[in-house]
């Protein structure tokens, strides 16, 4: 189909998520907690992780590769395996990042559908990132399954200490 045709139709049903959101504006903002300055604290806490994850990402995973342009252009990008950077720690930094930001937000505005919304994003969430696990196993084979034994899906493991586990001296 392409790159153009497939962000058209893309492009339809979220035009439609933010006319039903707009829509829905006064409901979606009934139920209003208040202002809570340990959440608003907690919630700039989010933020900055969420922008520091987001830096560290963007020198690995550029605009058109997050965008899919690889996918959708296959002979003018071809696929190459992401390993680096926050890549080495994580297999889903981009997804945890979009947490952190989300995260974020709810705290901040104190509402409560944003909350049930990030609650009940979780477990879609991580369905997206099973399905999109199998894609990257049936692209990459054996490279993607080694990779996945390797680096844990969304909790980075503490680095490995390179001195002995008993009390000896060298």
């Amino acid at each position: 189909m392409g790159a153009a045709w497939t962000y058209c139709i893309l492009s339809i049903p979220s035009l439609v998520y933010m006319i039903v959101i707009f829509l829905m504006r006064k409901k979606i903002l009934a139920r209003d907690f208040g202002t809570r300055y340990l959440l608003v604290g907690l919630a700039i806490i989010c933020l900055i992780i969420g922008i520091v994850m987001s830096l560290k990402r963007r020198r690995h995973l550029t605009f058109s590769r997050l965008s899919g342009i690889p996918e959708l252009s296959k002979k003018q990008y071809p696929g190459k395996l992401l390993i680096d950077g926050p890549y080495a720690r994580v297999r889903n930094p981009r997804y945890i990042e979009a947490a952190f930001f989300t995260l974020g937000y709810v705290l901040f505005s104190n509402f409560l559908v944003p909350y049930i919304m990030f609650i009940l994003s979780i477990p879609i969430l991580f369905l997206v990132v099973i399905l999109e696990e199998k894609e990257m196993i049936r692209r990459f084979g054996k490279e993607y399954e080694e990779y996945c034994r390797r680096v844990p899906r969304f909790i980075p493991e503490k680095e490995k200490s390179s001195f002995p586990k008993d009390n000896t001296i060298l």
